[in-house]
């Protein structure tokens, strides 16, 4: 069954403004995979469950052809809102059903969306879109949140992990793929040639403004003011 999580037009404008993009080192991994496999230029990458857009962007920079596909109507708005190059484009579709041809695709992304897939379907289009050698890149993050300000920096970290545990309840039962590191996921991906990579460390360093923005981007905190 999809999954629908981020229908709302103002959620989707918090996922734009204060969404947190890949970091160099997770796009640095990608394409030295993908460099083991294809010459440059690259010809065609597709990223599902693009949400607003973060991750499609990066990728045009690398790929002659990028297409951001997401479930959302309102992300796909502001994704298309958003300033982005003449080689990407937007699609409302889901991941399970991404349209473009057989053995199309040069690099498949899923960045932090993969856990909302019906995930068998998802990886028989997966085996249907990609070229022969082609590249399934999923990732995502799991953000440790530290405040500072003066000398009251514990107590406001302190304050912080205390309304994430607020939030938690809140939380849909497929988001246990993303704490577990997708280990379940990975190990259903049929391919024999495969990676695991965890325990890559991003220090980010954002005003508190833009963390109460952030915040509001997990899509369990609409269900918690709506409740």
């Amino acid at each position: 069954m999809v999954t629908r999580q981020f229908e709302g037009k103002q959620q989707a404008s918090y996922y734009q403004k204060f969404r947190i993009d890949p970091s160099q080192e997770i796009i640095d991994l990608i394409f030295s995979y993908v460099d083991e496999r294809f010459s440059k230029p690259y010809g065609f990458a597709v990223d599902v469950g693009c949400g607003t857009g973060q991750n499609t962007r990066i990728l045009s920079q690398y790929i002659n052809k990028v297409l951001g596909t997401d479930i959302s109507e309102a992300q796909i708005e502001e994704a298309k809102k958003a300033t982005g190059s003449p080689n990407v484009t937007y699609s409302v579709c889901p991941a399970e059903e991404v349209p473009v041809g057989d053995a199309s695709v040069d690099l498949l992304t899923a960045s932090i969306s993969a856990h909302w897939f019906t995930i068998e379907p998802f990886l028989k289009e997966v085996d249907r879109i990609l070229k022969p050698g082609g590249c399934l890149a999923i990732f995502a993050y799991s953000p440790s949140i530290e405040v500072h300000y003066k000398d009251c920096s514990e107590q406001m970290t302190q304050v912080f992990a205390e309304m994430i545990d607020i939030l938690v309840p809140y939380e849909h039962e497929k988001a246990r793929h993303l704490w577990n590191g997708y280990k379940e996921m990975y190990e259903s991906i049929p391919y024999t040639d495969k990676r695991r990579i965890e325990n890559i460390v991003t220090k980010i360093r954002m005003p508190l403004s833009r963390l109460l923005g952030f915040i509001q981007t997990f899509p369990m905190f609409p269900i918690f003011l709506e409740t």
